[in-house]
């Protein structure tokens, strides 16, 4: 599919075809083009919690507003997010690149980050943005329907999945063959109203 037609045909789908199942070659060919998605420094930082137990996915359910999509996809996709990659080995991150260039963004790493918590945790979440876009777009590229949802107890979901403690949870991504086609969109802004030309006016 047409990298447009993918942008332009996603939508947040919220009912899947329970019956309908991902192969393994699909879900790792989707997994393997969303980590090709960017992250500062190239930390990787995210960490994609695959969720494919039944019953755990049936508690993730009950925290989750009861959301249908939770136990109904194929593929359920929880991003969360290791806070401190930036300092655990951080010269594997470089491991193919010149040695001059590796050097010099691995010393830069540590100053960047350190001690500034919310820093760390903020690229820690656009990381997982981008990466949940990419994974979404993967999923329509192929002809699946996706739904990235936040409408459930982190802290819950979070002991529910063993987060570590240094880990951050983000949305969760749904993703299978849709039942019914989704609503026309809302309403879409102009360009007009959210691009700014070099400043916002006083």
């Amino acid at each position: 599919m047409d990298t447009f037609d993918a942008i332009y045909g996603r939508r947040a789908v919220k009912h899947f075809d329970p019956q309908h199942k991902l192969t393994d070659e699909e879900v790792n060919k989707l997994l393997e083009a969303t980590i090709q998605a960017p992250t500062s420094f190239n930390i990787q930082h995210w960490r994609f919690v695959v969720l494919s137990d039944p019953e755990l996915r049936t508690q993730i359910r009950a925290n989750g507003n009861d959301q249908a999509q939770m136990t109904d996809a194929s593929l359920l996709v929880l991003m969360t997010a290791d806070v401190h990659a930036w300092k655990k080995d951080p010269s594997r991150y470089w491991v193919n690149a010149p040695k001059e260039v590796a050097d010099m963004l691995v010393g830069w790493m540590g100053p960047f980050h350190e001690g500034n918590d919310q820093l760390q945790r903020d690229e820690a979440q656009r990381s997982i943005g981008i990466a949940m876009q990419t994974l979404m777009l993967a999923a329509r590229s192929i002809g699946y329907e996706s739904c990235p949802m936040i409408g459930f107890d982190h802290d819950a979901v979070a002991k529910l999945i063993h987060l570590p403690a240094d880990h951050c949870i983000g949305p969760m991504v749904a993703i299978g063959k849709g039942l019914q086609k989704p609503w026309p969109k809302p309403g879409q802004l102009s360009l007009k109203e959210v691009v700014v030309a070099n400043r916002f006016p006083q």
